[in-house]
């Protein structure tokens, strides 16, 4: 939009100054470097058969800068950046179409790295998709008249772990050493007071962030969503195989944390403790 200022669109500009950046890291005593690989730098439209070579070789020089340090890379595959033609011709995560392409980005990235990356992040605070009124910038859902806006973030969640889970399918096949993880948006939530209320509202907060590394790493809806599922008569639609598919389940928990949080039942004092990712 012409009237509106994005001073994000240039932010750090990794990718002009990757190699001074790099060198300051290793300066400064890092020995990893957490990364993401841009999707659509690979895949511009996200749906073709060929990836972008330029785009390979930009991770290429990279990978090479970060080894001339002895930095070791650790990689996101998916950071908030589903191809927009996705969005638009497919509906995004809503379509498990998107399921295949992801997986073909990462057979490519997984097979040209195989030696150069031994860690792995999947979907960067996949969680975040319930915890978004509208999870664009995770998911990139937008919702279409008359959807219920929870039935679609489950749903889009269940494509997201399927997605996942085959991707550590596929990884694991490829480099048997590769170490693959999830990722997921970590805040801990805790009782406002004591009250029975409170604890059980802490406990119920929890579980919505916590059921994603639950299925990643147990392989299984938690008893606890299939009793939610069943009290409030939602429907995950699972294809045949998708149990199975969930069993594969990751090597590592990683998680961000910005910060803590209260939980309290009453509604008077609800804003208490939400941090800093709340406004108003």
């Amino acid at each position: 939009r012409n009237a509106k200022f994005y001073p994000t669109h240039e932010g750090i500009d990794f990718y002009h100054h990757y190699q001074e950046d790099i060198a300051l890291f290793a300066k400064m005593g890092f020995k990893c470097f957490r990364m993401s690989i841009n999707w659509p730098r690979i895949f511009p439209n996200g749906d073709e058969y060929e990836p972008n070579q330029a785009g390979l070789e930009f991770y290429d020089r990279v990978f090479a800068e970060l080894a001339k340090y002895q930095i070791e890379p650790i990689v996101t595959l998916s950071h908030y950046e589903t191809p927009l033609y996705l969005v638009q011709k497919y509906g995004s995560w809503r379509n498990r179409k998107l399921i295949d392409f992801f997986e073909r980005f990462c057979e490519v990235i997984f097979t040209r790295y195989r030696e150069q990356v031994r860690y792995w992040m999947t979907f960067n605070e996949i969680n975040e998709v319930m915890n978004q009124e509208m999870p664009y910038h995770q998911a990139g859902i937008i919702y279409q008249p008359g959807e219920n806006h929870g039935d679609v973030k489950l749903q889009v969640s269940h494509h997201l772990m399927i997605a996942s889970a085959k991707a550590v399918i596929l990884g694991h096949r490829i480099n048997p050493e590769f170490k693959i993880g999830c990722m997921i948006l970590g805040v801990p939530n805790y009782p406002l007071t004591p009250m029975p209320s409170d604890v059980l509202k802490a406990m119920e907060q929890d579980k919505g962030n916590l059921f994603f590394a639950d299925i990643h790493a147990r392989g299984e809806y938690p008893k606890y969503m299939n009793r939610y599922f069943k009290e409030n008569n939602i429907e995950i639609k699972f294809e045949e195989g998708d149990a199975e598919i969930l069993k594969n389940t990751v090597d590592f928990i990683s998680f961000s944390y910005y910060m803590s949080s209260c939980a309290t039942a009453d509604s008077e004092k609800n804003k208490a403790g939400k941090g800093n990712l709340i406004s108003g």
